[in-house]
Formats: C-alpha cells, structure tokens, sequence
C-alpha cells in the first residue's frame, strides 16, 4: 500500500494514498475567531470552501511549524452520516510516498489519539497510519460541517474569503 509520510513533531506518520485528494503548499488560510483549537482555518479551493484541522494540535501538541515543506493534504472525509466532504490537514515536513507491505502493518499496543491506526517499522523507524473518518470528535465535526447541507461545503465561511493579510484568495492559494 502507498502512504504519503509526514511528521508530527518528531514522528512520522502515514494517509493511504487513496484517500488524499490532493497535497498543497502551505497557504494564508482564512482565520476563523473562537474556533476549537485544532481548526487552522479555512481555505478556497476553486470555489469551494475547506476548513483546515493542524494535526499537531489535533493530536495535543505545539501548532504545527511552518516549514519549507509543510503542506495542506486534502483528503476525503467521510462522516458518519454517510456525507463526504473535503478536509485540509496541515501536515508539517512532508516527505512523500512509501510503501508499505499491508502484512508489515500491526497494531500499535496502545490507546492512544482515536484517530491513529496501525503501525509499521522500517529502516526509519515507526510510521503510524492516520485515519481520517476518525479524525473528527463529534463536537469538531458539527462546528465544521452542516448536517443539512450540500456535501462538501464547509458551515464556517463563504466561498471566497479574505487570507490573513486581506487579499482575496481565487481557490488556487494564490492571492
């Protein structure tokens, strides 16, 4: 199975290459006041409206850096009411594809973030899978995305938005 590895702090950590969407250069995101910690914000992606969750905070720690090659992964979120949206992750020093043999994969031993999944050892150490539809507490999920929407829109914004510095973003990142 491919994954595309990134790290978070000093771990690496693995999405099936099936459920990614696309990987963006880090980008101005719309900043969203009194959201949950883990939402970095928002962002237009050809005139769809995305929120973007920071992993690093997402799993308790420091925001993530902004590195040469942190990126925006945009993966398919499927929620438990059937609905499929699109959902950034802010993902710090992504390095690209690996694969990995599914018989390499085992369980971790431990509970820990209900989002993290089986592990695999290498030359590099561990990876550990990040599953997305278990991403989202069920308080998050409903502050990102409406029950009664279309699906794959976000209930936080328009779909054009000022970045951070006050430019119009036309979808590609691009101010």
């Amino acid at each position: 199975m491919k994954l595309l590895v990134f790290h978070i702090g000093p771990d690496r950590y693995g999405l099936r290459l099936g459920a990614v969407q696309r990987v963006l250069p880090l980008m101005d995101l719309k900043r969203l006041p009194l959201a949950p910690p883990a939402v970095a914000g928002l962002m237009n992606l050809h005139g769809r409206t995305v929120p973007v969750i920071d992993l690093a905070r997402l799993g308790g720690g420091a925001p993530s850096a902004e590195h040469v090659d942190t990126r925006i992964v945009v993966v398919d979120y499927a929620a438990p009411d059937g609905n499929e949206y699109a959902l950034g992750l802010l993902a710090e020093r992504v390095v690209g594809v690996q694969d990995v043999a599914e018989r390499a994969l085992g369980d971790s031993g431990v509970q820990a973030a209900p989002f993290l999944g089986e592990v695999a050892g290498d030359s590099q150490g561990i990876v550990q899978l990040v599953e997305p539809q278990r991403l989202l507490p069920p308080d998050l999920r409903a502050a990102l995305f409406q029950t009664g929407g279309a699906a794959g829109s976000a209930s936080l914004a328009s779909d054009a938005s000022p970045d951070s510095a006050g430019r119009q973003d036309g979808g590609d990142g691009a101010p």
